[in-house]
């Protein structure tokens, strides 16, 4: 550990850090540590706060929540509490040593010191912590790697102790464009070819791997997990960082960029393997079935390309998510414009908001019986609207009514 250095004002610049700092007074026992005092000394934003107490964390978050009327969480087994409060999440835990009983198991924690707790974090530069009466102490070569813009582990067992790391190193490097330093990267790479990830429970490596998908460097990261030897995750990864690139630049603001990367990355997987996978992984339903379908994207290109009327592009995708389309027009249009990246386009800009101004109590109400035809009358009045052909209330009921006649 370095000796305690002069007090640092920039914490009490942080907007996170104000209201702990009111409703703590201060309290010596109170540490900020990890990716907050990382960034912090990075000139990097600092949104919520990790920190570590010496003593009761679970005291001192109810003392927390109290102060700043937010809700506490409490997690029994780590010793450890979450407090929301004014947009901000405080994770609280007691200063601890762990202990792993196996490779890739959840550890042991017992009770230590603030140097205990440094020394069990995954990287020297998120094993610094500033007290908030200013006092800052790290693990040893933890500022020379911060200033070296490098990542090392604090112990050549840590891939191995949880492997889980292996993916926070890809984030983290990739996110902060730092290097990896060369012991470092060798035991991570030993760890990857010895099949570590596979010591972890899926849900572990999905909740990481959900994480990665969210960062802005979520395509570098995904083309460095690409290139490791085997299936570490469980499912082969094959990232095209251009074919990625061009399905973002299609996919519209109510899209999910973390689902359409890791579709593009799994493509060659098949579809129920996928699923299957995914499920073990701990994605939701909804997560499962939108990369699925955006794995079947060269289907959806095909059609895409036949569809000549605004009509036929609505049909190609019915039921088709916005991420699989995109992803659809992206496969089309590797080196420019193509029939289908231009239907994708017009698609996810226009013509899945299209809606009609009548429903089936006009229908009804205009004589034609309950039934399948009446959603039969309306598709037909959609087509109509869709082509240009029946663009006020009147003309779409008057194309329904035809269409229920026939």
């Amino acid at each position: 550990m370095i000796a305690p250095m002069a007090s640092s004002p920039e914490l009490r610049s942080l907007p996170a850090a104000a209201p702990v700092l009111a409703a703590l007074n201060a309290d010596p026992r109170v540490w900020v540590v990890g990716g907050a005092v990382r960034d912090l000394l990075l000139g990097r934003p600092v949104v919520d706060l990790d920190m570590v107490i010496e003593g009761d964390a679970i005291a001192v978050a109810r003392r927390l929540g109290e102060a700043l009327d937010g809700p506490v969480t409490v997690h029994d087994r780590f010793g450890t509490a979450t407090v929301i409060a004014g947009g901000h999440v405080y994770d609280l835990a007691s200063a601890r040593a762990e202990t792993y009983a196996r490779p890739g198991a959840l550890p042991d924690v017992t009770p230590g010191s603030l140097s205990d707790d440094l020394l069990r974090r995954d990287f020297t530069i998120n094993a610094i912590a500033l007290a908030l009466d200013g006092r800052i102490e790290a693990a040893r070569g933890a500022f020379d790697d911060l200033d070296a813009r490098v990542l090392r582990v604090l112990h050549g067992e840590s891939f191995l102790d949880d492997p889980t790391r292996l993916l926070r190193l890809v984030r983290y490097a990739t996110r902060l464009g730092f290097a990896v330093e060369p012991q470092t990267r060798a035991l991570a790479d030993a760890a990857v070819a010895g099949g570590a990830l596979a010591t972890v429970t899926p849900t572990r490596v999905g909740a990481e791997l959900r994480l990665l998908l969210r960062e802005p460097s979520a395509v570098a990261a995904l083309a460095w997990i690409g290139a490791w030897e085997g299936t570490p995750l469980g499912i082969a990864l094959s990232l095209d960082p251009a074919l990625a690139e061009r399905a973002l630049a299609l996919l519209p603001g109510d899209g999910r960029r973390d689902l359409v990367l890791l579709a593009a990355a799994v493509r060659s997987v098949p579809a129920v393997a996928l699923a299957a996978r995914l499920d073990e992984l701990g994605f939701s339903a909804r997560e499962r079935d939108t990369v699925v379908a955006c794995a079947r994207a060269k289907g959806i290109e095909g059609r895409l390309a036949a569809a000549g009327r605004p009509s036929e592009i609505a049909a190609a995708v019915r039921g088709t998510p916005v991420e699989a389309v995109a992803l659809a027009g992206a496969l089309a249009s590797p080196a420019g414009s193509s029939a289908a990246e231009g239907a994708a386009r017009a698609w996810l800009a226009d013509l899945r908001h299209v809606r009609l101004e009548i429903d089936g109590a006009d229908l009804l109400a205009a004589g034609l019986p309950q039934g399948e035809a009446v959603g039969q009358a309306l598709a037909a009045a959609l087509r109509a609207r869709l082509d240009g052909e029946a663009s006020d209330r009147n003309a779409q009921l008057t194309v329904a009514l035809a269409a229920a006649a026939r």
